[in-house]
């Protein structure tokens, strides 16, 4: 069993804060940061190659499930009986399976809870108390039976949120083992106990919002890199899980509406003949359709019905499962056309708080997200994606849920309605890192945080031109990686190890593509490389290296000194411009350079003491005697004479072409010199302003720091005097200081404001709906 990971990453937590641990040069100024990754990274072997792509022995498990399942919405409990067939296509016999029971992270007594930190404070959520006092419901799964295809009792044990299951005979390469698990659990209360699942009361109508993920005894993941993934769920790190073929059927209210992963194959027995009506037209249609409207949901809300429907999914080839059902959501859908010629349903699911956003926005951004994500990655290959607003973010195969309701009246502020579309954009993008390219997310949140966290800033970017991303934009970052040291950690940290989570696997891993792709690569490498990338990993099991070297193999660039940086170290981008010296030929040409020879023969000949004599009109001996005034008092010694243009002439006739050609280029030479005092070493990006007002910009490779990581100079050659010089004028490099980038100094003076201070009502807030207050002023 394979244990370099976990190993790996403790290492790498040790040294977060220092580069000690991966110098190979310590205490020299080169040979540290451009040194090949080496042995940081694993060696490549029959599974996995040293190009990044899947070996020729590359294998994956594979775990089919057909699911029964019976929500009681009177108890809010769930009672489901499962029936799993494992192919165990890895070289080893397996003894034993290991099953994920993520809902044991809310049981009473739970290690999860145990593990964080907390604190009082002034203010106290029901949330963060209960985390505190702990909770005497009956949360967690109960497992009633464990039974092999011939109904045999299989023993188990279960810790935490794992459950062994004994096998009664080995199991080899390319055989299957068929078992069922019957088990039920108490629904928890999503906004009081929180979690990615459970369900949300709304008093005004007596109904519930029932969203459900995690919500079945799921395989864990055994790989060719780390044998069974068995680190434990307590919150943060998210799911390693195996593809295979899903039928689930599940039986609930007759008047819920019931959405999930896949396809449903019994719309005809479960939608009246009016919806599925429209669910037909909205196969063709390139607008959203209402299959289910508002009308019909604000009838149904007012009903409690005592019968009962089945609705049946099936889905091929997907990591999990996840469904939404309640008698309160609105259904809309449209066809989406892919690249490639596919074609997708974009669907929402909605409360009527949320209807004014999403009715407008939530299926086109689904659909507007798989084309995007398409052109980026691969075409997306799967028949639907959906959005369901359940007032939080989350991701699973073809649904998500996210957040964006309005006010009472309709309105609603910009930062909500963004907020949504940024939330849609990210949890539907969730659907290519990690559901089709799937990395495990216990341990390398970053792989599908922070890629999707980058796509979905190209998604948002080609959505709308001024969309306000929050992450992606270099800049955007430097607030975090400017903190001090003891608060950060490398990008490959485990993902419960992480203290600022937000920064560190979703921004900064996001920031760092975006600078690979427009400033160390440039795009067309680097699409061509990240489309190569999804291309191999596409269905499959990618590790870090995986990601590294196909990068690399894909582009011809060297980016062990990228990846050294960015994601295994802590240190910043700070470049100093430190100084600008210029330089221009002599000529030895009198007629041009006479004007300035003169004036530095002048400017020698001043010093404090001539001024002030000047200033205090002082009479010269040599001007109030003028008999002391000879040839020299009025020569001019720069002036051109027959000899000094002879002279010249002589020696420019005696030039080579090539040095004639120089000669009469009238170049002007600046020598720079840079500063490395982040340590993180970068692309060197200058502009240049000339005296004519025209501006030009010079790349310089990260590669001009291999041989002095901290200080190095260049001279640059221009044909025009330059006026004043600026480092990243474009702010792509992440600088945390640009107070040091340019030359002569730039100073921002920072604003402030006058104000007359005002008292909110306890628990107000000062924001802003224009909306709203449009519609109060009758505009």
């Amino acid at each position: 069993m394979n244990k370099f990971y976990p190993a790996l990453l403790s290492c790498l937590l040790a040294a977060s804060a220092s580069w000690a641990q991966h110098d190979n040069n310590p205490g020299s100024n080169h040979g540290n940061r451009f040194e090949q990754l080496g042995t940081m990274l694993n060696t490549p072997n029959g599974y996995r190659s040293a190009s990044g792509a899947p070996g020729p022995q590359y294998w994956q498990q594979k775990a089919d499930y057909d699911i029964y399942a019976k929500l009681d919405d009177d108890k809010q409990r769930l009672d489901g009986s499962e029936t799993i067939t494992y192919t165990n296509n890895s070289p080893d016999a397996l003894t034993y399976l290991w099953v994920q029971l993520d809902e044991n992270q809310h049981k009473k007594d739970g290690e999860a809870a145990k593990m964080n930190e907390s604190k009082m404070q002034s203010k106290m959520s029901i949330r963060q108390l209960q985390g505190i006092m702990g909770t005497d419901l009956d949360l967690g799964n109960h497992i009633e039976s464990v039974k092999d295809a011939n109904g045999g009792a299989l023993p188990f044990t279960i810790n935490e949120t794992m459950m062994r299951i004994e096998l009664p005979a080995p199991l080899l390469h390319g055989q299957k083992f068929k078992f069922k698990v019957n088990w039920w659990y108490n629904i928890s209360d999503r906004m009081t106990i929180g979690g990615r699942g459970g369900y949300e009361y709304f008093p005004e109508d007596n109904n519930y919002l029932y969203t459900m993920t995690q919500w079945y005894p799921r395989m864990a993941v055994y790989s060719d890199f780390q044998g069974w993934q068995n680190k434990q769920f307590i919150g943060s790190g998210e799911f390693a899980l195996t593809f295979g073929d899903f039928k689930v059927s599940m039986n609930v209210p007759a008047d819920h509406l019931v959405g999930g992963t896949g396809q449903c194959s019994n719309y005809a027995q479960t939608l009246t003949a009016a919806q599925l009506g429209r669910w037909n037209k909205a196969q063709t249609s390139t607008t959203p359709v209402e299959i289910v409207t508002l009308d019909e949901v604000k009838n149904t809300m007012k009903s409690h019905a005592t019968a009962r429907k089945t609705w049946t999914f099936h889905a091929e080839n997907v990591r999990d499962f996840a469904w939404v059902s309640s008698r309160r959501i609105v259904w809309d859908a449209m066809s989406a056309q892919i690249e490639g010629g596919r074609k997708a349903m974009a669907m929402s699911y909605y409360g009527p708080e949320a209807y004014p956003l999403y009715r407008k926005y939530s299926t086109k951004v689904v659909a507007h997200t798989i084309k995007t994500y398409s052109k980026h990655t691969i075409p997306y290959p799967y028949p639907v994606a959906i959005s369901v607003e359940a007032a939080n973010g989350m991701e699973y195969p073809m649904i998500c849920f996210n957040f964006g309701r309005a006010e009472k009246d309709g309105t609603y502020s910009e930062a909500t309605k963004n907020g949504m579309i940024g939330v849609i954009i990210h949890e539907v993008g969730h659907n290519f890192f990690p559901m089709i390219v799937n990395s495990d997310e216990r341990q390398w949140t970053w792989m599908d945080e922070g890629l999707n966290t980058f796509v979905q800033y190209l998604t948002e970017q080609e959505w709308d031109p001024k969309f306000p991303s929050s992450r992606g934009p270099a800049y955007k970052i430097v607030d975090y990686m400017k903190m001090p040291k003891n608060q950060l950690e490398p990008i490959m940290t485990n993902s419960e190890n992480i203290i600022m989570f937000g920064p560190n696997a979703y921004a900064k891993p996001a920031t760092a593509l975006n600078v690979l792709r427009e400033t160390v690569m440039g795009r067309e490498l680097f699409d061509y490389a990240f489309k190569t990338y999804a291309k191999r990993w596409a269905f499959k099991h990618p590790t870090p290296e995986d990601l590294f070297r196909t990068m690399e193999d894909a582009s011809a660039v060297d980016l062990d000194w990228f990846w050294r940086g960015w994601f295994y170290g802590t240190e910043a981008v700070d470049v100093s411009l430190d100084s600008v010296k210029y330089y221009r030929l002599n000529t030895k040409n009198p007629a041009l350079e006479a004007n300035g020879d003169r004036a530095a023969f002048d400017h020698n000949l001043e010093n404090i003491s001539t001024t002030r004599n000047k200033a205090a009109g002082m009479q010269f001996a040599v001007e109030a005697d003028t008999s002391l005034q000879d040839f020299y008092s009025k020569w001019d010694r720069f002036a051109a004479t027959p000899m000094t243009t002879k002279g010249y002439q002589d020696m420019y006739a005696g030039l080579s072409p090539d040095e004639k050609k120089f000669y009469d280029s009238k170049s002007y030479f600046y020598e720079l010199t840079f500063s490395n005092k982040g340590g993180l070493v970068t692309p060197l990006i200058i502009e240049w302003t000339y005296a004519d007002g025209t501006k030009e910009i010079d790349n310089i490779p990260a590669y001009i720091w291999r041989k002095n990581e901290f200080k190095v100079s260049k001279v640059f050659a221009k044909s025009k005097e330059v006026k004043s010089i600026k480092l990243d004028p474009y702010r792509q490099t992440a600088d945390i200081d640009e107070a040091n980038n340019s030359w002569p100094r730039e100073y921002t003076p920072s604003r402030f404001e006058l104000f007359k201070q005002q008292v909110l009502p306890r628990g107000a807030t000062s924001g802003s709906n224009p909306m709203q207050d449009a519609r109060k002023g009758g505009q």
